[in-house]
């Protein structure tokens, strides 16, 4: 059972709150609050969604909850084959495609404060692995967006610590070898994540290389990226109280 959790982010404190979860099931999907979301109505500014106004409720559909669909580009759009190429999912089916383009982008939109990350469980050769695209490569150099644009599939990146970072100082920054050129960071729903699996591994094991640059792609979706490492023993990703649901999955 695939997991996607919705974060809300505070507009005046700036910080997150994972505040529901998304699974899909037997043709189901199904939406749930988490903990989170209680903890992000102590600050008066979080508003329930729409109709799935009660936090006690376990929300069921046989469709994508618009929610979560109006986050995905439409399939009557010109630009949609483009979009599937880029995100590199031409192969998936309708529902799994839905799940994957949210997991891959974020589901980020510029009018709100809520993305989408992807609970990852282990592939059938007990890895760690997560696809995503890098971030912020609009705000850096001409020189990074050109060495983007010449990376190629396969080539290796490394992962920098920017404990310096004014907006996040647990920010992931992602840069290439030789010569040495920031090309973006990690999201940063997988920052956590990230930093567990390194200070266990170290940063010889873990592993993110290019997936595949598009070229004529908005620079947000340029650089698709892989990030692979064993599956650390007993690492438990989205398992903190916050992230616990509100309606037990026996209860419904």
């Amino acid at each position: 059972m695939r997991k996607l959790y919705l974060a809300w982010q505070d507009p005046v404190e700036r910080r997150w709150y994972p505040v529901g979860r998304l699974t899909f099931e037997n043709n189901t999907y199904k939406f749930v609050y988490t903990k989170g979301a209680l903890k992000a109505q102590q600050s008066s500014r979080f508003i329930p969604f729409g109709r799935m106004s009660d936090f006690n409720v376990a929300y069921e559909s046989d469709e994508l909850f618009p929610l979560f669909a109006n986050r995905l580009l439409s399939e009557k759009r010109p630009e949609y084959r483009s979009y599937i190429k880029w995100l590199k999912l031409e192969n998936n089916d309708h529902d799994n495609r839905q799940l994957a383009m949210l997991a891959i982008t974020g589901g980020v939109r510029e009018t709100d404060s809520l993305e989408i990350l992807a609970c990852p469980l282990p592939t059938s050769e007990g890895k760690y692995e997560v696809v995503f695209f890098s971030h912020g490569i609009s705000h850096l150099e001409r020189a990074s967006v050109e060495k983007v644009n010449i990376l190629q599939p396969g080539d290796k990146l490394f992962l920098m610590f920017d404990i310096q970072n004014p907006f996040d100082p647990l920010a992931i920054a992602l840069r290439s070898g030789d010569p040495v050129t920031i090309v973006g960071y990690c999201p940063r729903y997988l920052t956590e994540d990230f930093r567990q699996i390194l200070d266990k591994y170290g940063p010889a094991i873990p592993q993110v290389k290019v997936e595949q640059v598009n070229l004529d792609a908005p620079l947000q979706l340029r650089l698709l990226c892989r990030f692979t490492s064993p599956w650390p023993e007993s690492f438990q990703p989205c398992s903190g109280e916050l992230f616990e649901p509100l309606v037990r999955d026996r209860e419904y």
